[in-house]
């Protein structure tokens, strides 16, 4: 299994957005698409004859509803192992699609996901990627890449007056974070406000990016992590208690650590999954049980002692 996701982060290296980490700066074609909770119909791009046709698709019937051509290679973003699209605003409104190749200017292409339109497009000099959207589709959420030392930045992009702002989005309590590592695990509140995205940073500990995409403020958390470096790609992000406790999970379900989202306060959890420290301890005190059995059972016998019978 560590071999296996080794593999994985070794792919990821070639790709143009892991020389950087972070999210991937192209966007990809087919799949699952996008999709509100809930939501009836998914959006999917599809490749055209090295153009673009993005879909509408029934949930329920698989049939196409509507159609959009695009000129030119273009697909839905996405973020961390499992794929998960973030690029539809949570009021179904907007959809933001990326090109399927990294470029320079980086390019977005903002459609108005209710009447299939292109609404604008987003031209930044540099490299970009897709980061996150805020609930009413006003702001584009980005991670900037910044030099060679695997460094990037979050900005935010006001798609109502259709320029970058200035400044980064930080977490104000740790001046000194620097952001570098591959986003490998996302999930969101309902309201789709707060986003949480797990990092895996190699030589270092893996962390929650914890993003309020309404005010536009960022808090980073790391997780203890000691054991086997390939081990954090096996983790995954739950939200649970309501959207009050950020559990970082194993893939096969079991809990590592949670995360308070209203004191930032990390515990540690019951140990999940195969319960490898718990079946070394029984393995152990079986061990030690048969040594003491056989012990005994070599052991010569004792004189049969008869009791005296009573005068």
């Amino acid at each position: 299994m560590h071999r296996l996701f080794a593999l994985t982060a070794a792919a990821l290296a070639l790709a143009p957005s892991a020389l950087a980490g972070g999210p991937n700066p192209a966007g990809f074609q087919g799949g699952v698409g996008a999709v509100l909770p809930g939501g009836d119909v998914r959006y999917v791009t599809l490749d055209a004859n090295g153009n673009t046709s993005l879909a509408v698709i029934g949930r329920k019937d698989g049939a196409i509803r509507k159609t959009l051509p695009l000129f030119g290679s273009w697909g839905l973003p996405r973020i961390g192992a499992d794929a998960v699209n973030s690029s539809l605003s949570r009021d179904g409104r907007t959809l933001v699609l990326a090109q399927t190749e990294v470029t320079r200017p980086s390019t977005f292409s903002v459609v108005d996901a209710k009447t299939l339109r292109v609404r604008q497009t987003v031209m930044l000099p540099g490299t970009f990627a897709f980061d996150a959207l805020s609930p009413n589709g006003k702001k584009l959420y980005l991670v900037q890449y910044v030099g060679d030392q695997g460094r990037y930045y979050v900005r935010v992009y006001d798609l109502v007056e259709d320029r970058l702002l200035p400044g980064r989005i930080a977490d104000r309590t740790q001046k000194s974070w620097l952001m570098a590592g591959f986003a490998s695990a996302r999930t969101s509140t309902s309201d789709g406000r707060w986003v949480y995205t797990l990092y895996v940073n190699p030589g270092g500990y893996p962390f929650v990016h914890a993003l309020d995409t309404v005010r536009g403020v960022a808090r980073c958390t790391g997780i203890p992590w000691e054991g086997d470096a390939d081990a954090p790609w096996q983790m995954r992000l739950a939200l649970r208690d309501g959207g009050h406790r950020l559990a970082v999970t194993w893939v096969n379900g079991g809990t590592f650590v949670s995360m308070d989202t209203r004191t930032w306060k990390v515990s540690h959890a019951q140990p999940g999954g195969f319960p490898v420290v718990w079946v070394g301890i029984g393995a152990g005190a079986a061990i030690a049980f048969l040594a003491g059995w056989i012990v005994f059972r070599r052991r010569p016998p004792r004189p049969l002692r008869v009791a005296a019978e009573a005068p």
